[in-house]
């Protein structure tokens, strides 16, 4: 107990990196994801090739495997940032198009006749999008949407492995310190998750029933 006591400021630093990590990721992912859904369903041609290729290339590459070339392959290229930075990119890279999936499976949701009265009206596509389809399929992609952040609280840990002494990396060199207490410090470190988790699926569900499109 006194050596949880004593070593609760690393605690306290690892897990407001890991919020740091969170807060401005999640937000760059929910931008992106957002401009990349809207460029998934243009009519444009050329914006679905990109979107689909962002999407499909991402998605599929391991988080560690963008994190290592952002921490190693872009300062190389002379991209010069310190490691957070870095791993904010990866992270905002790697959790958008999970966010663009998300809330295009809302847009799909939106029945078509939406669309087709706001062309009816005289709307354009960006304006059809962003003033009919979007907030409708918004309120249909709450829970998958936070659901993309609480996996994106435990994706923080990756982060780690790359010089970010972020939540996980705390507790790892706390282990080495002191070995005899493995099993508090990770129940712990449980805790400090659980206290980032917890309150974001409690919102989802306050949300949700918030903003529940009625059928």
């Amino acid at each position: 107990m006194e050596t949880m006591i004593e070593n609760l400021p690393r605690f306290v630093d690892g897990f407001l990196m890991t919020l740091r990590l969170l807060l401005v990721s999640g937000a760059g992912a929910l931008v992106i994801g957002t401009v990349i859904t809207a460029m998934r369903i243009s009519p444009v041609a050329a914006f679905r090739a990109f979107a689909t290729g962002y999407t499909e290339l991402f998605r599929n590459i391991p988080l560690t495997l963008i994190l290592f070339f952002c921490a190693f392959v872009l300062p190389y290229l002379q991209f010069k940032a310190d490691y957070v930075t870095l791993a904010l990119i990866g992270l905002t890279l790697y959790t958008s198009p999970f966010v663009a999936e998300a809330i295009r499976s809302g847009i799909n949701g939106v029945p078509v006749g939406q669309a087709e009265a706001a062309r009816a009206i005289g709307l354009g596509f960006g304006a059809t999008l962003g003033s009919v389809v979007l907030p409708q399929a918004i309120r249909m992609v709450i829970p998958p949407l936070i659901n993309v952040l609480i996996a994106l609280t435990k994706n923080t840990s990756v982060a780690g492995g790359f010089a970010v002494v972020e939540l996980f990396l705390s507790s790892r060199r706390l282990i080495n310190d002191h070995g005899n207490a493995t099993v508090p410090i990770l129940i712990a470190v449980a805790v400090f998750y659980l206290v980032i988790t917890v309150p974001l699926g409690q919102f989802a569900v306050r949300l949700e029933r918030k903003v529940a499109v009625l059928r």
